[in-house]
């Protein structure tokens, strides 16, 4: 069904996300989830996005995903994009985006030293818990949660900015419904927020595109983050189909213009980045939430965002 994306609600009004979070799934679940919707008549089709979707939506999955032109703002391919689901560590990006502006306005030093704790490590993933070094500076911080979705080095920007900032900056940013709710953890106890971090996907897809066109507080701040978000590593989900370089991707000799960020947790998997090649360019977020039982329920989330990718390349090119 061929439809225009809704405007965003205003901050004021806007629900608690992590309690909008969770009655969006019940209603899920009930079988009120609205059907995903292809905008984009005429041009390249995202038929094998929309069956791949509705048969994982259809076996329990929550999915939000939204993809949009960069140069219209037009939503070619949209469902349930205003719901707040967990997005885990892609809610790093509101915190990439309040420390680039703090360093921009002078009020954080990017060479400020900060040492790793040693209560509250995050001993799960991440690079910096292996690193010899006991301290680094806020950039090299930076660089670590952005490349390498270092857990403990979004833990340290994140209180080195201060959440209600972060809160702030989202906010301000246009993203009333997405939150970041807490820091990162090995386990949550029943006193921790639910999640680290909830986003729907329209808001995360219109963050993207806004670093990309220098509107995320201003082109220097939009330029620094795209540059951290460049150094990304992780391309197994959407940006599979690219064929890029996880090491080595921010100057493709075949001129495609690709940044990212993707969130992963038990049960979630979340990714939302910008695709630019010939034909096109595209803002994109995609948010899958399953029962991750097996490996085969896991593999089966993953191969959505494959298929999308394959599509978002045809679209492009």
């Amino acid at each position: 069904m061929v439809s225009s994306p809704a405007s965003a609600p205003d901050p004021a009004s806007a629900p608690d996300p992590a309690s909008a979070a969770r009655a969006e799934a019940r209603r899920a679940h009930r079988g009120g989830r609205r059907p995903l919707r292809r905008a984009a008549a005429g041009r390249r089709s995202f038929t094998s996005s929309l069956r791949a979707l509705d048969e994982l939506a259809q076996a329990g999955a929550l999915v939000s995903v939204h993809v949009a032109e960069l140069d219209t703002g037009r939503a070619v391919l949209a469902g349930d994009d205003h719901v707040p689901l967990p997005i885990a560590g892609l809610g790093v990006v509101p915190v990439l985006v309040e420390t680039a502006a703090r360093i921009e306005a002078g009020v954080l030093d990017p060479l400020r030293i900060v040492d790793r704790p040693d209560a509250g490590l995050v001993a799960g993933s991440g690079l910096w818990r292996h690193l010899r070094a006991p301290a680094l500076p806020i950039v090299d911080l930076a660089v670590l949660a952005a490349g390498a979705g270092d857990p403990n080095a979004a833990n340290a920007l994140l209180e080195a900015v201060g959440h209600d900032r972060v809160r702030a900056r989202m906010v301000e940013l246009g993203m009333p419904r997405s939150a970041v709710l807490d820091r990162f953890r090995d386990r949550r106890g029943p006193d921790d927020a639910p999640h680290v971090a909830v986003g729907t996907t329209r808001e995360f897809a219109q963050l993207f595109a806004a670093l990309v066109d220098s509107r995320a507080v201003d082109a220097a701040v939009s330029a620094q983050v795209a540059e951290w978000l460049s150094l990304n590593q992780d391309l197994s989900l959407v940006a599979s189909a690219t064929g890029l370089d996880p090491f080595a991707h921010d100057h493709d000799a075949h001129g495609l213009l690709f940044i990212n960020k993707t969130g992963r947790d038990r049960g979630v998997r979340a990714e939302a980045g910008v695709l630019g090649g010939p034909r096109a360019g595209v803002a994109y977020a995609l948010t899958v939430c399953f029962d991750d039982l097996s490996i085969s329920h896991r593999l089966r989330a993953h191969d959505v965002f494959r298929v999308l990718g394959t599509d978002l390349m045809e679209f492009t090119h």
